[in-house]
């Protein structure tokens, strides 16, 4: 499975779900007059724009190289990330702080405040399965890593933002629940605005994270640490190489950049030279396919 393969299934996945969660939360907030509700509203609407962005840059990033990008633009996916990281942070979380400081001294009861309740659980259920569905997705790339370790190495970008996204909407729902129970048990409104700044704060920390690993990518990251070391024993293990000075790799989206400085066997004749390193490139191809450019420098010495 191709890693846009996986990360365009979570996309779609989670716009479907955030599509009816939105029109859902926004009808509440609407009838309700709930600050958290309406928070929420917002933060559903924003993470159906935010897959609208990822789903351009996956088809960006499928555009062949040229000459003003002869690598081609597989990093386009990460420039959108990013992107959605600074929406997910502005139009989420600072908007949601925002609105929870603005009520904090008004006390306008919520209007059949048992309606966000149904919403909000109706939410919560159609989040859990979004999140299940990446996390399934997640689960397929990461191998034996843990979660954490995962997300801190993981050079898939759009599937990041999607978990990402996932874990902050279902945690936020379950932040509004919580600030309309405590509202309707005391009939105290400060309890909902409240839970709206919980929620921007939670959208803020989670942008935070999410575009400070994306960043790292934007920048410019070589392969996952396990498979560049991969790569090496490849190498040091084919029948023409003595021994592996260096190798450089670089991650583009879905393709990999690879550059070998080794040492080979001694050959007849450079024609003999030339085939053993096509040989060998030919097979690294095969061994890692989405090896897309491949650079091969023969020496004797580093």
């Amino acid at each position: 499975m191709s890693a846009s393969g996986g990360s365009l299934r979570s996309i779609l996945f989670a716009l479907g779900a955030n599509a009816a969660i939105a029109v859902a939360k926004l009808a509440a907030a609407i009838h309700t007059g709930s600050n958290s509700m309406l928070a929420e509203a917002i933060h559903s609407f924003a993470d159906c724009g935010n897959q609208g962005l990822l789903l351009w840059g996956l088809k960006r990033a499928q555009q062949p190289p040229s000459p003003e990008h002869p690598l081609g633009y597989g990093k386009a996916i990460y420039f959108w990330s990013f992107i959605v990281a600074l929406i997910l942070f502005s139009m989420g979380g600072v908007f949601s702080i925002y609105e929870g400081v603005h009520k904090l001294d008004q006390e306008t009861a919520l209007a059949t405040p048992w309606l966000a309740v149904v919403i909000l659980v109706f939410s919560i259920v159609m989040e859990a399965f979004s999140l299940r569905a990446c996390l399934q997705e997640v689960d397929r790339v990461r191998g034996s890593q843990g979660l954490w370790a995962w997300f801190r190495e993981t050079r898939q970008s759009a599937l990041l933002v999607v978990l990402g996204e996932d874990i902050a909407a279902l945690a936020g729902l379950l932040l509004a629940l919580i600030a309309i129970l405590l509202t309707i048990a005391t009939g105290n409104p400060i309890f909902d605005a409240l839970g709206s700044i919980a929620i921007g704060l939670l959208l803020v920390g989670v942008a935070i994270g999410v575009g400070a690993e994306v960043k790292s990518l934007l920048i410019g990251e070589s392969v996952e640490p396990q498979t560049r070391q991969a790569m090496r024993e490849w190498l040091e293990d084919r029948p023409e190489v003595v021994r592996v000075f260096n190798l450089i790799t670089l991650q583009l989206g879905d393709d990999i950049m690879v550059a070998v400085k080794a040492e080979l066997r001694e050959q007849p004749g450079s024609r003999q030279l030339i085939d053993a390193i096509n040989a060998c490139e030919r097979a690294l191809r095969t061994a890692f396919p989405r090896v897309r450019w491949l650079f091969f420098e023969p020496d004797h010495r580093d």
